[in-house]
């Protein structure tokens, strides 16, 4: 009997650590290859600032701000307030680095101006994700030592949400990628040369998004684990 119960716990242990491992790893892979091609300058001498407000009033986008922020990659695009927020490394930046986190930023605002579906689904579960990578493993832990299967399987239900959500995002990440890439290779705002070291940095980033999911997956997969065990 605890022998079974140290093999599930193991097993779920082991997941999380190996999803986590690959987090790490993703993490060191974006920062060394951003500070890399941060060395690396456009030959149009364009600021990341200045790429992102090109391509947004391209696509109409002249409500939408620019501003600076904090912090070594900390952009983002808010859509409640209508502002790309680039950090201190990209806002006047002419790296090619800079210029593609840029575009990627923009690429965001363009997909919620579009209607991209993906990034409408994702903002619709926002609330209950978050509740639910919260609640979810206490309401699993509670239904266990009270030894509620109901319960416990509600914080399943719950975490799954935040799994779900992690899952849309990668799609939402990955498009907005390969628009910036297009348009910056489209349109003019970098060499054909330059190119490759936006997609490895993009790229890079991307796989950010795909550890922090395996994470999430990881997790659920250890409570679900938790969860069987008590009903064996």
């Amino acid at each position: 009997m605890f022998f079974g119960y140290g093999y599930y716990m193991d097993s779920g242990i082991i997941l999380v650590l190996i999803a986590g491992i690959l987090s790490v790893i993703a993490s060191f892979k974006v920062n060394s290859t951003f500070k890399k091609y941060s060395n690396l300058h456009t030959g149009r001498n364009i600021t990341g600032e200045q790429a992102a407000r090109s391509i947004l009033d391209a696509n109409g986008l002249y409500h939408v701000k620019v501003e600076r922020v904090a912090g070594n990659l900390t952009d983002h695009y808010d859509p409640k307030a209508n502002v790309i927020r680039l950090s201190d490394s990209v806002h006047s930046s002419t790296s090619v680095a800079a210029v593609g986190v840029a575009a990627h930023e923009a690429g965001h605002a363009v997909q919620h101006a579009t209607n991209y579906k993906p990034i409408q689904v994702r903002n619709s579960i926002v609330p209950v994700a978050n509740i639910g990578s919260m609640a979810g493993p206490y309401l699993v832990i509670l239904g266990l030592l009270m030894s509620s299967g109901p319960l416990a399987y509600a914080g399943i239900i719950f975490f799954s949400l935040a799994v779900i959500f992690q899952l849309v995002t990668l799609p939402v990440e990955f498009n907005a990628s390969s628009r910036a890439i297009a348009t910056l290779e489209n349109d003019g705002y970098l060499e054909s040369v330059e190119v490759p070291a936006v997609k490895k940095v993009l790229g890079a980033a991307a796989m950010t998004y795909v550890a922090a999911a395996a994470v999430s997956i990881a997790q659920l997969l250890r409570l679900v684990m938790l969860v069987g065990r008590r009903d064996d």
